[in-house]
């Protein structure tokens, strides 16, 4: 059965908050699981890693050590198909210090995915920071 549009972009955005709650949990296994095996990102404070198991090092030297929230929001899918997507979404980086939460950084996602056996992961993440 072919997938429609609004299928593709949920699982899309489905991806994508799993990936968010996890990286603000610090949770490294459950991020990694977000990827295909030869998945990668780029991340700038990151750096650009492939493959399931740099992907495990780099995210557990990233663990969150104060609460923290990535706000993921205006996710478009820009190309898709019952396979392969890609989407653009802006995000919003808030960190909770001694005198309450504030903004540390905003940017934007640029993700390519793929649907492995119903589930879609991502093959490249890469972000970028306004400055």
């Amino acid at each position: 059965m072919k997938s429609s549009y609004a299928e593709v972009a949920e699982g899309v955005r489905a991806t994508i908050a799993r990936y968010t709650h996890a990286l603000d949990d610090g949770r490294t296994d459950d991020i990694v699981a977000t990827f295909c095996d030869d998945g990668g990102c780029d991340i700038p404070g990151l750096g650009r890693h492939t493959g399931h198991d740099a992907l495990r090092v780099a995210f557990a030297n990233w663990i969150p050590r104060r609460p923290q929230r990535h706000l993921v929001v205006n996710t478009l899918v820009t190309e898709w198909d019952e396979r392969r997507a890609k989407a653009t979404s802006d995000v919003v980086f808030l960190l909770k210090g001694a005198s309450g939460w504030s903004a540390e950084a905003v940017g934007r996602y640029h993700d390519e995915l793929r649907c492995e056996d119903g589930e879609w992961r991502f093959v490249r993440r890469a972000a970028e920071f306004l400055d």
